[in-house]
């Protein structure tokens, strides 16, 4: 008799437990089931697994076991989730992490337009940093990932949007009486009133959007809360000219020219493993979009 997986998932839950009659609830088996394939397992093995018949110790084999056994279930379980998730070709999910802006500038179009074609398919939001995003898509825990770079960063993934950074004030403060009496906007806007850090700063080569941002007390990374907090007078902020497109007309947009600052979004994905077809088709839907933009 050849040692089966699922004998090496009943040691397990025997182990875990400490009882026949622990693992017999977690598994939904007679503790009598449990013990007759531990026993078909040692006799396989040609030696003993648990110390005393209490099965709450492992002998220095049973730890090896254990081992291999966890590492065994949990290779079969992430792979029988990855087969299940491919064969939903029509009413599937798909798992999408992004940086916060791209839920408020391009997403919100590329879902509308893909649930029409496919009003069946579940789409999972969730948001991080770009460097969290590349992680989840490593461990594979998302599908599609969203990130934020600059037109000039290394190739990676397909680009989706591409628009100019600016600085996001509110209407009546500094900044926009200085755009009222005709001044060209400038990086040098951000001094004029408390600044509001995050992560899109880092993509401006500017001197003083590196000296307001390494000086500011107030950060975030959610766009929603950015603007809030701009609408509330608390600072200005740099984002995307994208992300004020919907916003009302208290909060203004300065674009400078010293330099011009642009910010890429790129979808990527795991290179090692093959997206469901519902994926892949909400892979070519974004990108159709940017390509017919």
């Amino acid at each position: 008799m050849a040692i089966k997986l699922g004998m090496l998932r009943v040691f397990r839950t025997v182990a875990e437990q400490g009882t026949l009659a622990g693992a017999a609830d977690a598994l939904g088996r007679t503790p009598s089931a449990l013990s007759m394939m531990l026993a078909q397992l040692e006799e396989e093995l040609g030696a003993p697994l648990f110390e005393t018949d209490r099965k709450n110790r492992l002998t220095p084999l049973g730890e090896l076991v254990l081992a291999e056994s966890t590492n065994a279930t949990d290779t079969f379980d992430r792979s029988q989730e990855a087969i299940r998730r491919y064969v939903s070709s029509t009413a599937g999910t798909v798992r999408i992490v992004t940086v916060p802006s791209a839920t408020v500038t391009m997403l919100p179009e590329r879902i509308s337009a893909f649930s029409q074609q496919h009003p069946l398919v579940r789409l999972e939001i969730s948001d991080a940093d770009s460097r969290s995003v590349r992680r989840r898509i490593r461990l594979e825990e998302a599908d599609i990932g969203i990130v934020t770079t600059t037109p000039d960063a290394p190739e990676e993934g397909s680009v989706v949007l591409q628009d100019d950074l600016g600085i996001v004030f509110r209407q009546g403060g500094e900044i926009s009486q200085k755009i009222r009496a005709g001044k060209q906007p400038s990086w040098s806007f951000a001094r004029l009133e408390p600044f509001i850090g995050n992560a899109l700063c880092a993509l401006v080569e500017n001197a003083t959007v590196r000296e307001v941002l390494a000086n500011c007390t107030l950060e975030a990374r959610n766009t929603t809360a950015l603007l809030s907090f701009v609408r509330e007078g608390l600072g200005a902020t740099i984002l995307p000219e994208g992300a004020i497109a919907h916003q009302s007309e208290e909060i203004g947009f300065a674009r400078p020219c010293d330099p011009v600052a642009q910010r890429q979004l790129r979808m990527i994905r795991n290179p090692d493993r093959r997206l469901s077809p519902v994926a892949e088709e909400f892979w070519r839907c974004c990108q159709n979009a940017w390509q017919n933009a």
